[in-house]
């Protein structure tokens, strides 16, 4: 598989010389399967330059899930020109006791007065489909879900294929067990030998007390699933809006510090443009 980052900053797109290198864009990750499958998690600003590279591509279908229902996830989609092109299917998945009815929260996103063109009215195919989150086949890959430890519920997901396997777990606080969220033992045995995982990474050690029960967790939090869960490499996510690169580098670099034993993963922080073939 082929995974690209289109967008990496949590809570609100940022712009600026001091954002450059780690990019401003909200969450949106792509996935390209070996047979050509495309699947989309989340459509932050960063879903715009994807529908626009899907479009000079030709592509003409996907699967697009959503983590959860929070603003920076959503906040592209009036901006996926995919949406507006009538040729153009979009499989749906939604999963409502993990995340809410997202069909009815983008319906209630996408419509005057906050947007011109309702959700419901696209061009393009939209094709919602229900599953619980356990497993799914699409695109060519094998998905299973978790229970994001976060405000308001929200849905981490195990992407594999060909054996190999990525996880996807923004705006998951690990300290902190919210209403509906999996245990700290769940999420080791979901990430355990994983070849990446990408987590939420939002604030330092130092940041986190004062933000206790916001829904996100500090980096070498993060990192210390990743050793325990025996993953190849650990991707920092959903950045602060506050961080600027300098900042970013430092965080990195204490986590580096801090995965240096024999056997740790890799690390690096997601860049809107980052990719890796797994």
């Amino acid at each position: 598989m082929i995974v690209r980052c289109w967008g990496a900053r949590g809570s609100i797109p940022v712009s600026g010389p001091q954002f450059e290198r780690y990019g401003g864009d909200t969450t949106c990750l792509e996935f390209r399967s070996r047979g050509g499958g495309l699947l989309v998690i989340d459509a932050g600003t960063g879903v715009r330059r994807l529908g626009n590279a899907m479009l000079l591509e030709g592509r003409r279908d996907c699967t697009l899930l959503f983590t959860h229902a929070h603003w920076d996830h959503i906040q592209g989609l009036p901006f996926f020109k995919p949406l507006y092109t009538p040729d153009l299917r979009i499989r749906l998945g939604l999963c409502p006791a993990r995340q809410g009815d997202m069909r009815r929260i983008l319906d209630q996103a996408l419509r005057p007065p906050l947007f011109p063109i309702p959700f419901a009215e696209a061009p393009a195919r939209v094709e919602p489909f229900l599953w619980n989150g356990d497993v799914l086949e699409a695109e060519g890959f094998r998905i299973t879900g978790i229970a994001l430890s976060h405000p308001n519920g929200g849905l981490g997901y195990r992407v594999e294929e060909g054996g190999r396997s990525l996880v996807f777990l923004t705006d998951n606080e690990l300290a902190h067990r919210h209403r509906g969220g999996a245990a700290a033992g769940d999420y080791l045995a979901f990430c355990r030998g994983a070849d990446a995982l990408i987590h939420d990474a939002e604030y330092t050690p130092e940041e986190y007390p004062a933000r206790q029960g916001w829904g996100h967790t500090h980096a070498l939090d993060a990192a210390r699933l990743a050793r325990e869960a025996g993953v190849g490499f650990f991707g920092l996510f959903h950045h602060n809006q506050e961080r600027e690169d300098a900042a970013e580098d430092a965080l990195v670099e204490r986590c580096r510090t801090f995965l240096s034993e024999p056997g740790d993963p890799d690390c690096a922080a997601l860049t809107q443009d980052w990719e890796m073939t797994l």
